[in-house]
């Protein structure tokens, strides 16, 4: 019987519904049938690949000292887990709960979380997905520290009551055994100590526990006998100082009472040998104390706090909030504490602070401290320690100091921990790059590394890295908010930077003045990178800025000792608005030698009296001045990316210049394109000339019925980006409500106003964000609360869509002017009489417009650089709903042409090497047969997506992506041989559409849009691989390929190794003789129901987790399921029989030994009579 398959049935019923809604191109239609589409619904599946980044909000951090990993918690309930390089893993509560504490079950391959809604859980780390086995809710108890032994299955958890429950982990269940608050303490204490802060064993002894709680009493607890041994309180004395709590002592019937003050304490560290242990107080003390003398502390030291001298006690200092206490076999032990500092150190920075002996090292940290970890040789609590580093965890970042080397230098951190650096502001994902790209960057990148870290290698070293199949390049591109690109290997799942360019250096620092007219522009980061276009064949980047500024770079691998920076500045302007001024265009002043002798195009005209020098007005309105100030001294440009071109956008009579939307470059035509809401600038980088600067309404021609009406230009007014600047003033709005041939002013509408107020309260509420941010965020939310407003036409011709240019079909359409949204280098026919192929732009707007801009290129070689290129306008190709976001172009098989580029050489080489290098333009280009369309234009905007045949222009499928979101992102990327079109939407969806009939492929309602960021960082790249940012601080990587989703575990790293645990101390003859050594318990007899009995029901409710037998068993089902519940079987079974050998053996060997006992025993009496024994 042949296999039924449900998605085959739904490929059929899209290609009907799509095929029917392109009927009416009956001649395009047939030309198509030849087309063979190979992706179909089963190469889709969307799932999450790998997280990278720092933790965003940790909040708690544990290591495993056999495995040699790390966990880190964080405040949304999320967990990673980090090994060697390129081994690390992610995890998430389902509640979201913050994480307090990380303990784990050293070398078992298991971890306890213990979270905020008061609930412990059990991760299973022996498998590549970490998985819950079980949780516990506790519901009448607040949870506040939790303690695991080594080698010990019993978990101590603290409350807020000042309880202490056993949990058995293995099992998860609460023991009957419970040391009570009130047992604990003195009977005389009449006040409640407060949560239990601490819980310890004795190192030498398993049956004292020492319990600290957040008054400052400590108790050391004897667990067989259920009572308090001894009780430890820092008297502090009268005085009643900040942060002491008061607690009232005296008689059992309360007659007679006096008052003893005792510091708070926060932590407890213990001496291996188990005789003292070491508190920190809130005044920034240290006590340490004798187990067998209570009445007082042995040593008290305030680390940081000045000694008077006359004897007083020093003053107080900040709390102590942690300290370790490390001992060394051949020195002094070590005591690492964090806080403490003295108060009249205001703005100091959070230090780590380290004795040794009689040396205290103070160690800065960049940003406050979180925890930190004292990593040492041995997991025994009871042995010597020997420590050999510290983890610190920040607030946003991991450091590790390394304590065997003078002078305690840092580990150089290989994980991917600096992506939050600066605040990332754009993303892009290039996947099956040139196989030569990241040795390259690789090489120049490896000489910015930084000098002094330890020359140890990295200690956290546990795990394996995972057998993947796939292994085609892969680099992620970060632009940063400080200006600076960071270049990253992303291949086989990992990521480890490979070269960081900064941007910045190329303009001078802003003084204080200049700060105040960027500022117009941008709030906070003038350098900020908007966009970024790169070509890996050619190695050609481009990148736009915050202040309007566009730099282009070379590639070279040879360094530039001095070299000045080429400039070439803009002026660019929208025609329209400027009624009362009809200025014939925009200006380009270029103060680059290189472009002197460049003939000027008809669109760079200016009127002679305008002055080609920045210049103010005698209104004080500025004019041809960037917001940038260029170095005006020689620039050394290191190995690596270097400054070919620097293009500035200029202010015009007191306006300040739109930020940059789009932008691309292609090598093999040597030229820039950009464009913002003004209009579009092409620039020839190669003689350093401005061909053409147009408005977007001049790109229609004046017969087209999408041509734009002149509009009101009171938007003209309006500063960077698409809305209006929150430091114009309330005032600011009125303004652009006036009429430029009257002096009156006109109200404005409620609407605008109820709109002017919700930008501004955004905007209010990001300042800590640069204004693209916020102008962006009240963009979405604008176009997402109008979307259920818009009324399309459904007209089906795509020639009957027309409607004003000054009316829009959403709120956003009416707040704005038309902007340049996208670009396409490509060689199609410009219009459609042509015939033959020729290179041209096409270009998108945000009102659905595609236009075609053709260019006409010189020869190759010297006359490249001597004649002008040319540049003309050829009208309108299409036109869709909503903003147009991604263009390209398929040949008549269905295959996607790429824009053309030159390959790579280096610009600082020997000129006849260049010549090797530089591929050469074809002199001619294939033409179109008899007329026939011979290509497919890929259009896709926010609403919908078209293929128009070329050179007719005729549609030939549409699809509407979606009537109440808005598409953020569409690429056209190539799939298991093939391409599609995939989209994330702001609702959430991520959809693929196959090319060319647009059937829908994927839809999965995977993420909403719930921040800016996500917006802005989103992007596909080739082979089904997506990422986005979904944190400040972290990076997700995605797939959307079935493929890559069923070789998943292969690729993913193993966290858990089988490790042979050290063994234990050696205890000594005379240790073990008299008793000395450490002293084991039977926890399973007391603590057991057998002994303890039950606990009560209503106290936590046991839930297992989908990790553990019962929920593999409920959850999943088929193939996979049972071989990963084989998988398990088999190592759980592999495991006994370990322990079943070594067992074995040792009861061979203790036969034996029983053996030779005897035999001597019987040859010893043999011979003897009884009377002789």
């Amino acid at each position: 019987m042949k296999k039924f398959n449900i998605r085959k049935v739904l490929d059929g019923l899209t290609a009907v519904s799509s095929s029917s809604s392109a009927a009416a191109q009956t001649g395009a239609s047939k030309e198509n049938e030849a087309v063979q589409e190979n992706l179909q619904s089963e190469h889709f599946q969307l799932c999450k690949t790998v997280r990278h980044g720092f933790p965003h909000q940790p909040s708690s951090m544990a290591f495993d000292p056999v495995q040699k990993i790390l966990a880190i918690g964080t405040l949304t309930g999320a967990l990673r887990l980090f090994g060697r390089a390129g081994v690390e893993c992610y995890c998430q509560h389902e509640s979201a709960a913050a994480v307090i504490q990380l303990q784990f079950l050293i070398n078992e391959g298991a971890l306890v979380s213990a979270l905020a809604d008061d609930s412990v859980h059990l991760w299973n780390l022996r498998q590549k997905i970490p998985a819950i086995l079980h949780s516990l809710k506790f519901n009448r108890e607040r949870i506040t520290y939790c303690h695991l032994p080594f080698q010990s299955k019993w978990l101590y958890i603290g409350t807020e009551r000042g309880n202490i429950h056993i949990v058995n982990v293995e099992s998860f269940t609460l023991s009957g055994y419970v040391i009570m608050w009130n047992k604990a303490i003195e009977l005389s204490t009449k006040t409640h100590p407060g949560p239990v802060v601490h819980i310890s064993d004795n190192p030498m002894d398993e049956g004292k526990l020492l319990i600290g709680f957040e008054c400052g009493v400590v108790v050391l607890w004897d667990l067989k006998s259920k009572k308090a041994d001894y009780r430890y309180n820092y008297d502090e004395g009268l005085l009643l100082q900040e942060g002491i709590q008061e607690v009232k002592e005296g008689s059992k019937d309360g007659t007679f009472c006096r008052s003893r003050r005792f510091l708070a304490i926060h932590s407890v560290a213990w001496h291996h040998e188990g005789k003292q242990f070491v508190c920190s107080h809130s005044d920034g003390t240290l006590t340490t104390w004798n187990i067998r003398a209570p009445a007082k502390p042995a040593q008290i030291i305030t680390p940081h706090g000045k000694q008077p001298k006359d004897g007083k006690k020093p003053e107080p200092c900040k709390p102590i909030l942690k300290v370790e206490y490390k001992t060394t076999r051949a020195g002094d032990p070590f005591m690492v504490l964090s806080g403490g500092l003295s108060y009249d150190t205001v703005g100091r920075r959070a230090c780590l602070t380290v004795m040794h002996g009689k040396s205290t090292a103070v160690l800065e940290m960049d940003f406050p401290i979180v925890d930190f970890l004292t990593l040492c040789e041995t997991p025994y609590p009871n042995d010597f320690q020997e420590p050999y580093a510290v983890v610190v965890l920040l607030e946003r970042d991991l450091v590790l100091i390394d304590l065997g080397q003078i002078g305690y230098p840092i580990f150089e951190n290989p994980y991917p921990l600096t992506i939050h650096e600066s605040p990332v502001t754009c993303c892009e994902y290039f996947a099956d790059c040139p196989a030569e790209l990241i040795p390259a960057l690789y090489s120049v990148g490896s000489r910015q590394k930084r000098q002094g870290f330890s020359k140890k290698e990295w200690p956290i070293s546990g795990g394996n890295w995972g057998q993947g199949t796939q292994s085609y390049p892969e680099i992620i591109i970060t632009g940063h908010a400080d200006g600076s690109i960071k270049f990253w290997d992303a291949s086989a799942l990992m990521l480890q930077v490979l070269y960081k360019l900064k941007t910045a250096k190329v303009f001078e620092r802003a003084r204080a003045k200049e700060e105040r007219a960027i500022a117009d522009i941008v709030e906070e980061d003038p350098f900020a990178i908007q966009t970024l276009c790169w070509c890996p064949e050619s190695r050609m980047l481009c990148v736009a800025g915050a202040s309007a500024h566009v730099i282009v770079y070379r590639f070279s691998k040879q360094e530039v000792s001095a070299a000045d920076v080429q400039l070439l500045e803009v002026r660019l302007q929208c025609q329209l608005s400027d009624v009362d001024s009809p200025d014939p265009g925009g200006e380009q002043t270029p103060t680059s030698p290189a472009s002197a002798g460049a003939p000027p195009s008809p669109q760079e005209t200016e009127p002679a009296a305008q002055p080609s020098a920045g210049s103010n007005s005698s209104d004080g309105s500025r004019d041809n001045i960037p917001c940038l100030q260029v170095r005006g001294s020689a620039l050394k440009q290191s190995p690596g990316y270097q400054v070919e071109l620097v293009i500035q956008l200029v202010w015009v009579s007191g306006e300040p210049p739109q930020q940059i939307t789009s932008l691309a470059i292609n090598s093999s035509y040597g030229l820039v394109v950009l464009g913002n809401s003004n209009g579009l600038a092409v620039v020839d980088y190669l003689q350093k000339t401005l061909l053409l600067n147009l408005g977007t309404s001049e790109l229609y021609s004046p017969s087209e019925p999408y041509q734009r009406q002149p509009r009101s230009p009171r938007k003209a007014r309006q500063p960077s980006g698409v809305l209006c600047d929150s430091n114009d003033g309330p005032n600011a709005s009125e303004e652009r409500c006036k009429s430029p041939t009257s002096g009156s002013t006109s109200p404005c509408n409620s609407d605008e106003d109820r709109k002017a107020k919700f930008i501004e309260k955004v905007k209010y509420k990001s300042r800590r964000f640069s204004k693209t941010i916020a102008n962006d965020f009240a963009r979405m939310s604008r176009k997402i609360s109008s979307s259920n407003e818009q009324k399309p036409n459904t007209d089906p011709k795509d020639n009957s869509f027309s409607r004003s240019r000054s009316s829009s079909v959403t709120s956003i359409d009416r707040e704005s002017r038309e902007s340049v949204s996208s670009f396409c280098f490509c060689e199609t026919f410009p219009r459609k009489c042509d015939s033959l192929l020729s290179p041209c732009v096409l270009v998108g707007t945000t009102q659905g417009g595609v236009m075609m801009v053709a260019v006409s290129l010189p020869p190759s070689g010297d006359q490249r650089l001597l004649q002008p290129v040319g540049i003309s306008s050829c009208g309108t190709v299409a036109r869709l709903k909503g903003g147009i976001l991604t263009m390209a172009l398929l040949d008549a098989a269905g295959g996607l042409l790429p824009s053309s580029h030159e390959p790579w050489y280096d610009p600082n080489a020997a000129d006849d090497e260049k010549e090797k290098c530089r591929r050469r333009r074809p002199s001619s280009l294939p033409s179109s047969q008899d007329g026939q369309d011979s290509q497919l234009a890929i259009l896709c905007s926010e609403k919908q997506a078209k293929v128009v045949a070329m050179p007719s222009q005729t549609r030939v499928y549409k699809h509407n992506i979606t009537e109440s979101s808005f598409v953020l992102r569409a690429d056209v990327v190539q799939m298991a041989g093939a391409n599609c079109i995939a989209c994330f939407c702001a609702n959430g969806h991520i959809m693929t559409l196959s090319l060319p009939s647009l059937r829908p492929l994927l839809d999965v309602n995977y993420l909403p849009l719930t921040d800016m960021r996500i917006a802005r960082t989103f992007c596909f790249s080739n082979l089904g691989q997506a990422l986005y940012l979904t944190s400040p601080t972290e990076v997700q990587r995605i797939t959307y390929s079935q493929d890559t989703c069923d070789n998943l575990q292969e690729m993913l790293s193993e966290l858990f190794t089988p490790v042979e645990t050290p063994e234990a101390p050696n205890r000594g003859f005379f240790k073990g003789l008299f008793g000395g050594g450490a002293q084991s318990l039977d926890r399973e007899d007391l603590f057991g129901e057998t002994s303890a009995g039950k606990a009560s029901r209503s106290l936590a409710q046991h839930i297992p987790g989908p990790g553990s037998m019962e929920g593999m068993k409920g959850a999943a089902s088929g193939v996979v399921g049972d071989l990963a519940r084989a998988r398990i079987a088999l190592d759980e079974r592999g495991q006994k029989l370990g322990e079943l050998e070594e067992r074995t053996a040792a009861m061979m060997a203790s036969a034996e030994s029983f053996s030779k006992h005897a035999h001597d025993m019987m040859v010893k009496y043999k011979d003897k009579k009884w009377y002789q024994l």
